[in-house]
């Protein structure tokens, strides 16, 4: 059985469970956890979390995913892949226990006649959690298993739960028996090469606390809504169907190692060496192309960085092999090939892929032989001198000029028996990093080459800020921009970087965005809308020039729009607290991981572990922090050392650099933080803090948005105002109001449901006189028509199944047409007596979908598309007439 085959069953048979498929996700998800998705669920999480209603009660998907941390195993053994497909089912709430089981139960083991993968049930064998005795009971009742073929095991094995606080069940691992010739006897726990998993079902029951089932820990609760989560690989089960070793014996996988075959002159199998390199090239060829396909570039961080990396072992496998020229597009044109029927975006999206890839193949190719034989130089030298270390300065040298990551080089130097001094090639990394980051910051303001920045402050020094006590200063222009360039003067109009001696403008940083204001000359006035740092101590000011003709080294005064400045001061402050806040009702885990402090609101992002926050934990929240700014803390800030910061308990934000000298901003023993941000005076300056809302932006990332100050006040008048029109529109006093809400939500559901079933009654109804209608052609009865108004999606096609119905024993064809939002949906179906005359429904779409300028496909007895012209409609019937009657 083919690979696409195993997918197009495994859909088909959850979609006829009742299951709504869900195309894959990208590869690259706002998850900060994830590189890369790596399983089924994880498009899902929202769901399983609580933080969002799930939109179906069941799903079922074919998720691509790519795993990293064993990159260096691929090739070495045949089990080892970074890219793979999982096939899940999930339930939100709906079935449990049961259902996962009988739904996989009849997947694998019904004939494959009966749609089913046919794997002999006498050759199954599952695993279950410790004490979960009522899957125990279920696998002897729905799959008949005896005893034996059940298998206890432990949490490190058959628990499941995202590695923090949150949902985590039990689980229920399918294995399959490949025989004797394979390991030894005993199932799972014996060998579990012999025993392969093909499927695991994760029972999402529990509630984890902050210590895991997995190790023996009890969960702290049962979920409210139980979930169910499988996932089946995809690859594993093709390789056993397709009756191959391993999955790079498998139909979507061995043509790569064939097109090496052919580039190389070698053969897969005969040479263990070559074999690795065979593997190498065929997994990483299909990871490559899917990261690709999925916006990733290569890199040297991050995402672009992994995907270097495959890409630079894919050619020097091959380089290994024989193959002296290009060989990237050569794959990726065979991963296109293969994989497009299950992901067409490979096809349609082949030439920016395919462009992607061989640019980065050509860049590497181009510095691969001077740096295998500097690699080479440098293991002589380590050889001759009897050292068993390559140095890290050699292994940068390797990265910043030849572009060999540092794992090509571990890799290289294991194959000689060398280590890496990888000590001292981090600190040469770490050095460039905060190169490249000053730049990046330069980029920010301009896309200026830095080293116009540096050279005023070589010259000039750092600039003095003054803004932590003044909006106002005077001052000289020691640096003057125009388009990336230094310049003596800009004239009205031109767009300018401004550098001062000393300013009171507080640049970007910290979450806190940058003050606005004004530059005024003697003759001239300068509107800036951002200030930026670019290089550690200089301060650039982007605006306009507005007036006049600005000159260097004219003197100036620099305005900070005081409105804002104080406005977004009220809101930093006000970070500071609700992070206190937020830290007091949920405990140390919730760090802060971002924050946007703006004029009248901000946004605080902090690692929460245990999902969602109660809401009314976000009521206290804000009630404390609101009787904080009652008593009108004095808040104080100033300079001292790290330690004696780290002494007062100040909180120190994981992942900043810190000097030896730091700023605090104290609030007393409510909140005491390092901070070179902007704040008022007293907490009661504040006014008010209103929290908006709170969700999640990643897995165990949480987002809290609030309003500060007037605009708090504007927004709780709002809804005052809304709360009151509410109650005279419902006649009910304003604690009333969820109640009666609820109810007339109730009822508007209960009409929605009646009317639904009238309407489904109606569309049912009209089936009969169709049929009756039908025109005769050639011996063919023909109801061709478009559908009553309203009708459509899957209304349509069950009024075209029941018109069919309706014709009996004849040969017969329904072609349903209909129109909705000025687009064309249509249904063909045909009969029984019809198919056995060669009508098949799929066939007949193309002769009429261009009418309507449309498409669609299909099966015999039922297909169905979509068009864009209404006015076509007439034709296309007209057109089906004419290819029924040839």
């Amino acid at each position: 059985m083919q690979t696409h085959e195993i997918v197009r069953r495994f859909t088909a048979h959850f979609e006829r469970n009742g299951h709504t498929p869900v195309p894959s996700a990208s590869l690259i998800l706002e998850d900060p956890q994830l590189l890369f998705v790596n399983a089924g669920m994880v498009q899902f999480k929202p769901y399983f979390l609580g933080d969002v209603p799930a939109p179906y009660p069941r799903a079922t998907s074919i998720q691509k995913c790519v795993r990293t941390p064993d990159i260096d195993e691929v090739g070495k053994t045949t089990r080892h892949t970074t890219f793979f497909q999982m096939a899940g089912n999930f339930s939100f709430g709906d079935y449990f226990k049961r259902g996962a089981i009988e739904f996989a139960w009849s997947l694998i083991t019904n004939s494959q006649d009966e749609g089913g993968y046919g794997f002999g049930p006498e050759r199954i064998w599952v695993t279950v959690y410790n004490d979960d005795d009522e899957a125990i009971a279920l696998w002897k009742d729905i799959a008949g298993l005896p005893e034996q073929r059940i298998q206890r095991r432990g949490g490190d094995d058959n628990y499941w739960d995202m590695g923090v606080p949150g949902p985590g069940g039990p689980c229920s691992e399918i294995y399959y028996d490949r025989g004797p010739e394979f390991g030894a006897e005993g199932g799972p726990e014996a060998d579990e090469d012999r025993y392969l998993e093909i499927w695991n079902l994760v029972f999402m029951q529990d509630e984890r606390g902050e210590l895991s089932p997995k190790k023996g820990h009890p969960p702290i609760g049962t979920l409210p809504h139980k979930n169910i989560d499988t996932g089946m690989g995809v690859e594993r089960v093709a390789f056993l169907l397709q009756e191959v070793n391993n999955v790079y014996e498998t139909d979507l996988v061995r043509p790569v190692i064939a097109k090496a075959e052919e580039l190389s002159g070698r053969r897969y199998g005969r040479n263990e060496e070559d074999d690795v390199r065979f593997r190498v090239i065929a997994d990483h060829a299909r990871s490559s192309m899917m990261i690709v396909g999925d916006g990733v570039t290569p890199g040297n961080e991050g995402r672009g960085y992994v995907l270097r990396r495959l890409l630079r072992r894919i050619v020097r496998s091959a380089r290994l092999l024989g193959v002296t020229g290009p060989c990237l597009g050569e794959f990726a044109a065979v991963v296109r090939d293969t994989m497009s029927p299950t992901y067409p975006e490979l096809a349609t999206d082949f030439e920016r892929i395919s462009a992607v890839i061989r640019a980065e193949e050509d860049t590497f190719r181009a510095t691969l032989t001077a740096g295998e034989k500097t690699f080479e130089g440098a293991v002589a030298e380590a050889r001759s001198t009897g050292r068993t270390t390559l140095p890290g300065d050699q292994a940068f040298q390797l990265h910043d000029t030849y572009g060999f990551p540092i794992d090509l080089t571990l890799e290289m130097a294991d194959e000689a028996g060398l280590a890496v001094d990888r000590e001292r090639f981090t600190a040469l990394m770490d050095e460039q990093r905060s190169r490249a980051k000053a730049d990046a910051a330069g980029r920010k303001v301009g896309f200026v080459d830095a080293s116009v920045y540096r050279a005023v402050l070589d010259t000039h020094g750092a600039t003095d800020f003054l803004g932590y006590q003044s909006l106002n200063s005077e001052s000289r222009i020691v640096g003057l921009l125009r388009d990336g360039q230094t310049v003596p003067a800009a004239e009205q109009g031109d767009q300018v970087e401004v550098l001062l001696d000393r300013t009171p403008f507080y640049a970007e940083a910290g979450g806190q965005q940058a003050d606005t204001g004004v530059l005024r000359g003697g003759s001239f006035e300068i509107r800036v809308d951002d200030v930026q740092s670019p290089v550690a101590g200089l301060r650039v000011h982007r605006g306009v020039v507005t007036a006049g003709t600005v000159t260097l080294d004219a003197e100036i005064v620099a305005e900070v729009d005081p409105a804002r400045r104080s406005a977004i001061s009220r809101a930093h402050t006000a970070t500071h607290l609700v992070h206190a806040g937020v830290r007091g009702a949920l405990g140390s885990s919730a760090a802060q991981a971002g924050s946007l402090n703006a004029p009248g609101r901000l946004r605080f992002d902090f690692t929460s572990p245990t999902g969602a926050v109660d809401p009314a934990a976000l009521v206290e929240i804000e009630e404390e922090v609101n009787s904080v700014l009652q008593q009108d803390r004095e808040i104080q800030t100033y300079e001292t050392s790290m330690d004696s910061a780290r002494k007062l308990g100040a909180m120190m934000l994981f992942g900043e650099k810190y000097g030896d000298r730091v700023r605090v901003v104290d609030m007393g023993d409510y909140s005491r933080e390092l901070c070179g941000g902007t704040h008022v005076r007293r907490t009661g300056e504040l006014g008010l803090v209103r929290v908006l809302s709170e969700a999640s932006i990643g897995s165990g990332v949480r987002r809290v948005e609030a309003l500060v100050g007037l605009d708090a006040f504007q927004h709780a008048t709002t809804e005052h105002l809304l709360v009151n029109q509410l109650a005279e529109q419902l006649k009910a006093r304003p604690e009333e109001l969820p109640d009666r809400i609820q109810g007339l939500v109730e009822r508007l559901r209960t009409a929605e449901r009646d009317l639904e079933k009238h309407r489904a009654d109606a569309v049912l109804a009209s089936a009969g006189s169709l049929a009756d209608a039908a025109e005769d052609l050639d011996g063919t009865a023909l109801v061709a028509v478009t559908a009553p108004d309203g009708v459509a999606g899957n209304d349509l096609r069950t009024l075209a199944a029941d018109v069919r119905g309706k014709l009996g024993d004849r040969p017969g064809v329904v072609a349903l047409f209909a129109v909705a939002d000025g687009k064309v949906s249509f249904v063909v179906a045909t009969t029984k007596a019809a198919r056995d005359n060669g009508v098949a429904a799929g066939k007949l779409i193309p002769e009429f979908a261009a009418a309507v300028g449309g498409r669609g496909g299909g099966k015999p007895d039922l297909a169905q598309g979509g068009g864009t012209d209404p006015a076509g409609i007439d034709a296309a019937i007209q057109k089906l007439r004419s290819a029924l009657r040839a």
